[in-house]
């Protein structure tokens, strides 16, 4: 699969999440013949510079992303055991240099408007003033529109879905994961039931 690449990936900046250092994951890429490999940490974009610098190194091309926690209202601090703090995974890359200073932006206001207990948190307001550039996907289990699914009904995720295309058009993609989950495939089943119903890109993901 010569023209494969992962564009969900987490490193040591994802704390109790990744593992792997920015050197031996481009590494691997190179290894595993990968033109392009994505950085996409928890929240945050600390190792951004240096996964840039290691690209070049091994000749892969770097994309930079994010995986944010998303909540409807940022500004939210407090909570109760009947009112969570519910917050969904939203992957995004950066198409070019204006979707890059837009992650920045969004991560830093994750952190300074955001933040609650350990977790940099943005919202959909911050999303329609700061998506230029950007690709934007369904992300994982953990993501809105696969919660949606599992817990409200094809409808309603599909209502969500049509935001996401109404802001970032053919730059919101679906992504597919495949990890021998029951409920993975029942999501996985309606993702490509809307990429064909509205004929949007689908990437694969680990």
């Amino acid at each position: 699969m010569p023209d494969f690449a992962h564009l969900h990936c987490h490193t040591q900046f994802s704390l109790l999440d990744g593992a792997a250092s920015i050197t031996d994951m481009m590494q691997k890429a190179q290894a595993d013949g990968m033109k392009a490999v994505a950085l996409t940490d928890h929240g945050n974009m600390f190792g951004a510079f240096k996964f840039v610098a290691e690209a070049s190194k091994f000749n892969v091309k770097p994309i930079v992303g994010c995986e944010f926690y998303l909540v409807e209202d940022r500004h939210k601090k407090q909570f109760s055991k009947e009112d969570k703090d519910q917050r969904y995974h939203q992957l995004m890359l950066a198409k070019n240099a204006t979707g890059y200073k837009n992650l920045m932006k969004l991560t830093s206001l994750g952190y300074i408007e955001g933040m609650y207990s350990k977790w940099p948190r943005i919202d959909k307001e911050l999303i329609e003033k700061y998506h230029e550039g950007i690709i934007a996907t369904s992300c994982c289990l953990a993501a809105e529109i696969p919660q949606a699914i599992l817990k409200k009904g094809e409808e309603e995720a599909e209502e969500l879905l049509k935001w996401w295309l109404d802001l970032f058009g053919e730059d919101f993609y679906i992504e597919l994961q495949r990890h021998d989950l029951e409920e993975q495939d029942k999501v996985n089943a309606v993702l490509l039931k809307f990429a064909q119903k509205y004929n949007l890109k689908v990437i694969a993901t680990n």
